[in-house]
């Protein structure tokens, strides 16, 4: 791809309510425009069963419905949609570089939408051994584990693609639910012959020496017992605003949340964020939804140096 062909008016990071409503009114202000998302299975709006008090829609319908709905609007006005988890940004130039582990995109402007999901390491030596065998990319890191055995730490169906793909790899794969059940029970990666399910579990703890060497859990009868392999997983989520990928680039409050204004203007020129990685004190779907809008109002004006704010694409 040239560098022409990889340059993007509005580079959005997240595919979220947030993220998709931004792509929407991008893509119809005719910004070139692009999506990527780590995961359509990930995040708050993707886990939720049922919504039913989101303006327009008659009917219940799952959180998951919902994005795929938004997800058709922004791709019918053009935007590109790719599933790929971003690892890293450059945003020191008037060009922003936002990096996947398979390629990097070039941004006039950046919208930041990947919500409040995140967590910090929460069990015993989860944050000694990250890079040392616990990761929390099984895209980024598979390949440093061809034959061994890992797991992969809880029960999403982003969890459950993710120890799908590691068994590409991996000679054994361990899924650890601490449910009885999994969230999906239809996934193709269930059924796959290296993939052993292991429910109702706790890990306690994840040891080693210089690298990671076995965990510890705990099941639903209080008993302990360890598994020797080489890698960790992790995919529990939890309430913090996910902005490890920024590596202090933008501006955080006390909070960890990106600090945005009410146009969703952050502390870099052509750099917006929107949603719940910037901890608004409600979090609903159409707040959310309201924040993308704005985002891309804001980027916008940015791209096109309009002294005000363009309201209304309609013809």
């Amino acid at each position: 791809m040239s560098d022409s062909e990889n340059l993007y008016d509005v580079v959005i990071i997240g595919g979220g309510p947030a993220g998709l409503s931004a792509a929407q009114y991008a893509s119809r202000a005719k910004l070139k425009t692009i999506v990527l998302d780590k995961s359509a299975a990930a995040g708050a709006l993707a886990y939720a069963s049922r919504i039913e008090n989101y303006p327009g829609i008659l009917t219940p319908v799952s959180g998951k419905e919902l994005l795929d709905i938004f997800k058709k609007q922004a791709v019918n006005f053009g935007a590109e949609y790719k599933e790929a988890q971003v690892v890293g940004v450059k945003f020191d130039g008037e060009i922003k570089e936002v990096f996947t582990m398979d390629a990097g995109y070039r941004g006039k402007s950046i919208i930041i939408a990947t919500g409040s999901m995140g967590r910090k390491p929460s069990i015993k030596g989860e944050a000694e051994f990250l890079g040392r065998g616990v990761s929390y990319c099984a895209v980024c890191d598979a390949a440093f584990f061809k034959d061994k055995t890992v797991c992969v730490i809880g029960n999403s169906e982003e969890a459950v693609k993710e120890a799908g793909f590691l068994t590409k790899f991996a000679e054994t794969v361990y899924l650890i639910s601490p449910t009885p059940k999994l969230k999906v029970e239809d996934h193709p990666a269930i059924g796959l012959k290296n993939l052993k399910i292991v429910t109702e579990s706790i890990v306690t703890s994840i040891e080693g020496s210089d690298t990671v060497e076995k965990i510890r859990i705990t099941g639903a009868d209080k008993k302990e017992t360890e598994i020797l392999l080489s890698g960790v997983f992790v995919y529990i989520h939890g309430s913090k605003p996910v902005v490890d990928f920024l590596y202090g680039s933008v501006d955080l409050t006390e909070e960890e949340c990106i600090n945005a204004s009410r146009m969703m203007v952050t502390s870099i020129p052509g750099v917006f964020a929107a949603g719940d990685v910037t901890c608004t004190e409600i979090r609903q779907v159409v707040t959310a939804v309201a924040n993308g809008c704005v985002a891309a109002l804001s980027a916008e004006k940015y791209i096109h140096h309009r002294s005000r704010h363009k309201y209304d694409w309609g013809k």
